[in-house]
């Protein structure tokens, strides 16, 4: 992302993407409708913090549940568990996961674990390739949606077959549910049906219910149990933790029957990209609130048409360009509460001014 559109992106006033700006409005929000005289939770232990780790437990359709400050701890520790259980400190996920290429290689580093990657990086994993790992693995991490390959899914059918014949062979299988709600709509079946599939889950706040921090690790009780004890040894018991849960609360009760509307709106922008020219989508229809978007242009040429349009129409299409090959880049989109706040006449004017631009290059 350039200054320049980076900076564009935050002076207009509607975004295409997301809750909108993430400020200390964010916090003020959930705390304006908070009790102040709820007592704070301390060092994992108070109302505050374990009513609602049992509030996520019961909606994930598992025993227990233990909040987190971050994403990377509780996903981190899970896997930590299940391959000290195993005897075994071998782990698969796809070569896109995001403990792969996003935490500085922390479960070699920290928990002396060896990831060993199944599939190819641009689709979803298969049985085939499931068939081909070495023995034996402890846990099989499963990501839904698949956000690097642009929030894809597989069918439900195939999502038990493939948890079936890990089983098989003895793993454990996790769900990297960080975005689990936005596959709601696609699944048609409860977030329990989903989880039942798995040993254990972790799902985030910020991702798309756009709170400040935070996620849950939920599974059986011992698993918890154990979690709870390498979450203080990572130094995520801290004094207080109350901030995350009153936002993730809140912010998650605003949001999670929006899913399906998110992802009508997903399908409707996508479908207006991959009518421009040299622009299309993965999927090319989405199956949750999110997608990428493939430009055939250089990344500088694509970042100085979307800070044009961001400057003249008020609207931030896309605030981050990333390379793809020699001569194209992309971006990825997720759906949330700012798209609404576009006016329909406003949004034509975008894509015309998009098809326009596109055309003359």
């Amino acid at each position: 992302m350039t200054p320049d559109l980076a900076s564009a992106c935050r002076a207009a006033t509607y975004k295409l993407a997301g809750h909108g700006d993430r400020n200390f409005g964010v916090l003020m929000e959930a705390f304006a409708k908070a009790d102040a005289a709820t007592p704070a939770d301390v060092y994992g232990v108070g109302e505050a913090i374990n009513g609602f780790e049992a509030e996520m437990a019961a909606l994930l359709g598992k025993p227990a549940a233990v909040f987190f400050p971050s994403g990377v701890m509780a996903q981190q520790i899970g896997l930590r568990i299940w391959c000290d259980a195993a005897g075994c400190p071998t782990v698969a996920y796809h070569p896109t996961c995001h403990l792969e290429i996003h935490e500085e290689d922390g479960l070699r580093q920290l928990h002396h674990l060896r990831p060993v990657l199944v599939g190819a990086p641009d689709r979803l994993i298969s049985l085939d390739d499931l068939a081909g790992l070495p023995d034996p693995v402890a846990a099989l991490l499963i990501e839904l949606p698949q956000r690097e390959i642009g929030g894809q899914l597989p069918s439900f059918d195939d999502l038990v077959r493939l948890v079936d014949a890990a089983r098989a062979r003895g793993m454990r299988v996790h769900l990297d549910g960080a975005r689990l709600f936005e596959t709601l709509p696609y699944y048609r079946v409860s977030a329990a049906r989903i989880c039942d599939l798995f040993d254990s889950v972790y799902v985030s706040f910020y991702k798309g219910f756009g709170s400040v921090a935070g996620a849950v690790l939920a599974g059986p009780v011992d698993f918890t149990a154990e979690a709870k004890v390498w979450k203080r040894r990572h130094g995520g018991d801290l004094i207080s933790l109350y901030p995350y849960v009153v936002a993730a609360r809140h912010h998650m009760s605003a949001r999670i029957d929006k899913m399906g509307a998110y992802w009508q709106h997903a399908q409707a922008v996508a479908a207006r990209f991959n009518l421009l020219p040299g622009v299309y989508t993965v999927p090319a229809v989405p199956v949750c609130n999110m997608f990428h978007v493939f430009f055939d242009v250089l990344p500088a040429v694509m970042e100085a048409v979307l800070e044009g349009v961001a400057k003249q129409l008020d609207v931030c299409v896309v605030a981050k360009i990333l390379p793809h090959g020699e001569t194209g880049c992309k971006a990825e989109l997720s759906f949330g509460d700012a798209y609404e706040e576009i006016p329909a006449g406003l949004l034509d004017e975008v894509f015309d001014q998009l098809a326009s631009e596109l055309a003359a290059l």
